[in-house]
């Protein structure tokens, strides 16, 4: 059975991003899920003072082995003013001075939700141009727009975005069965 671990990238308690890559995650089958929450790995602000004085702290360790561990990533990025939200631009930060190729490899479906009519296409780009520089292996991209209107009790209501998603879940699984039949 593969681990995939799923996390939004805010520290909003009511992310909508948090909300999508929840309802993402249980699209997969036959895999152990777990869901992150930025929360639980509360970081200090990011400079190289604090670097040489301090070193790494813990919850970056914490967060860059729950990478390690997983077979693959589902992540939903918030759009702060075009780009990643601060809690996890220092996340990356943090966790990227240990290890520079961040994803080790893994399978990511990439995704980003907004209230308004970009779905977050902005950090999307920015992450679709950064991630594989930090090693990560972006199997597909989803864009979820006007989430108040598209997104009602924990599912995506608009018949349309809900089967793209799905075949991007889908297109996302297949990459476990291909990395099976490899290593047979």
């Amino acid at each position: 059975m593969n681990k995939i671990i799923a996390f939004a990238g805010s520290n909003s308690r009511q992310s909508i991003n948090k909300q999508l890559v929840t309802y993402a995650a249980r699209l997969v089958e036959n895999s152990k899920m777990d869901i992150l929450d930025l929360n639980d790995y509360e970081l200090p602000l990011f400079s190289v003072d604090k670097e040489k004085e301090f070193g790494h702290p813990n919850n970056a360790y914490r967060f860059l082995e729950q990478i390690k561990s997983a077979d693959g990533i589902i992540v939903s990025l918030a759009e702060h003013n075009g780009a990643y939200t601060a809690a996890f631009k220092n996340l990356l930060d943090w966790i990227s001075r240990i290890e520079g190729k961040t994803f080790f490899g893994k399978p990511m479906l990439l995704m980003g939700a907004s209230d308004g009519k970009r779905g977050a296409k902005s950090v999307l780009d920015i992450a679709q141009d950064r991630f594989p520089r930090h090693d990560a292996d972006i199997v597909d991209v989803f864009s979820f727009p006007l989430f108040y209107k598209n997104f009602s009790e924990g599912k995506i209501v608009n018949s349309e975005l809900d089967m793209e998603l799905k075949s991007k879940v889908k297109k996302f699984q297949e990459t476990f069965k291909l990395v099976s039949k490899t290593n047979c």
